[in-house]
């Protein structure tokens, strides 16, 4: 059993210093997925690598106690998630332009250097992960993953529990969802 599942099963068992020793083994882990984050989106940015992390695990915790979960996947899915909403949160403060009826193909995990366009991508992509989690959630956790975590598609399955067959099955799944989408 790994660290990080070890202190996980401890917070389960009620163990309040888990949480504490549990945030310094992940930090590391977090703070490197913010900054492959932050090296994706150009421009002006009001929120640094380490006041994602810090925020993000502020989200994980509930009444003063983390959260439980399942597995080392299950948290740091959780953590990509908190860290995606707080980057979407991000995007519509700065006030993002009004979007008009023309769309942009554009493949899932490019990024655009305009930061304008850089944000509009990223309000899109959300909306579009949360009409894909209707369709297929195993997919749309899998491009959370490897979007907002910068894991691999085999990775990303990893943490999720899938083949990686499955993973590669899902991620094309989500790419195709997202080309029909963003076509029409």
């Amino acid at each position: 059993m790994g660290e990080v599942t070890e202190l996980l099963c401890q917070l389960r068992s009620g163990d309040a210093g888990a949480s504490e020793g549990l945030f310094r083994t992940v930090y590391e882990e977090l703070r490197l997925i913010a900054e492959s984050q932050f090296a994706r989106e150009q421009g002006e940015q009001t929120l640094q690598p380490t006041a994602l992390v810090n925020e993000a695990y502020l989200r994980l915790v509930s009444g003063g106690r983390l959260q439980k979960f399942d597995s080392r996947g299950h948290f740091f899915a959780a953590a990509a998630e908190a860290m995606r909403r707080i980057l979407i949160d991000a995007a519509r403060a700065r006030g993002s332009q009004k979007r008009g009826g023309h769309c942009n193909r554009i493949e899932l995990g490019e990024w655009v250097d305009d930061s304008a366009q850089a944000t509009d991508l990223l309000l899109d992509l959300d909306d579009g992960l949360d009409l894909l989690v209707a369709v297929d959630s195993a997919s749309a956790d899998l491009v959370k993953l490897r979007v907002f975590a910068g894991l691999s598609v085999t990775e990303a399955g990893e943490l999720l529990g899938m083949s990686r067959s499955s993973a590669y099955k899902n991620w094309e799944f989500a790419r195709s969802w997202f080309a029909v989408r963003w076509e029409g």
